[in-house]
């Protein structure tokens, strides 16, 4: 049972990102996302109601909630899917399996832990992987400025994630179960991407094409709702540290995709960064016998 939840995590969160890839076109990057969570909410909360396992909020724990919906469920997802119309989702998701690092140093920053020399170590291969995986862009006469648009729209990203499991860890502290955090974050997330959309004018069109269509019923289904019921289930059996393999793992999975479908080339020196950018990760997580 831990095997397949953990697979499927890795297989669901690997492909989300192509998934962002197909959902970009005619629609608007606010239109695309606040179509995603909006989707995702309107059916995570009917069916945690029915199932009575939508845990009762005090109403001063929602301003908590709301602000995870902030960074996980609308802030981070804008920068990512902006980040993906300058560099392609695999490598996107590269950078994103560096939350682990920011992880970190938010902890100290935030709860005051100490940040472990293995954190440092994980931060430099992360940076030397990431340099690898990016040399073409950031070398030659001319810089590349799309590529690192996308660079620092993806790391932003992260950054909003990194904050957001910061208040998540505050929710689960102070008694609100996961699930039911998600599900009202994903609402929260929703209705603040209608905000911004109102308020700059974005106009709110309706999904075109198939393609679209698929993408959005599968990151809103699979990549949201189940995606994130399977790791936390993983989470309960396994623990946070365990379960968190998956990270270290779905990059894999990401640039395959990209691979397939946007033209990544597996050059010597990508494989490489992204060996020392995985390397990074497993540094964070197994336990010092096994590093």
């Amino acid at each position: 049972m831990n095997l397949s939840l953990f697979l499927a995590t890795v297989l669901i969160w690997g492909t989300t990102w192509i998934a962002i890839a197909f959902q970009l076109g005619p629609v608007p990057v606010l239109v695309a996302v606040f179509h995603r969570f909006a989707l995702a909410a309107v059916l995570m909360l009917p069916a945690l109601m029915l199932l009575r396992r939508l845990t009762p909020v005090p109403l001063r724990q929602h301003r908590f909630i709301l602000l995870q919906g902030i960074c996980l469920f609308s802030l981070n997802f804008i920068c990512f899917y902006n980040a993906t119309r300058f560099i392609p989702s695999g490598l996107v998701s590269v950078i994103f399996s560096l939350a682990t690092i920011y992880n970190a140093v938010n902890a100290r920053l935030i709860f005051g832990e100490r940040v472990k020399p293995r954190a440092l170590l994980a931060t430099a291969l992360g940076a030397a992987g990431l340099i690898c995986l990016f040399a073409p862009e950031l070398t030659g006469h001319e810089v590349n400025a799309e590529a690192l648009k996308g660079i620092g729209l993806a790391a932003l990203g992260t950054l909003f994630f990194s904050l957001g499991n910061m208040v998540s860890r505050r929710n689960s502290a102070a008694g609100i179960p996961p699930l039911t955090a998600n599900a009202w974050g994903m609402g929260y997330g929703a209705l603040i991407l209608l905000a911004i959309i109102t308020a700059t004018g974005t106009p709110l069109m309706a999904p075109e094409g198939g393609r679209y269509l698929w993408a959005l019923i599968y990151l809103s289904v699979v990549g949201s709702i189940i995606g994130f019921t399977t790791y936390l289930m993983l989470v309960q059996r396994i623990g946070t540290g365990r379960a968190a393999y998956a990270t270290v793992c779905f990059p894999v999975i990401a640039l395959m995709a990209s691979a397939r479908w946007e033209g990544f080339i597996w050059t010597p020196l990508a494989v490489a960064g992204l060996a020392l950018t995985l390397a990074g990760n497993a540094v964070m997580f197994l336990p010092q016998r096994q590093r």
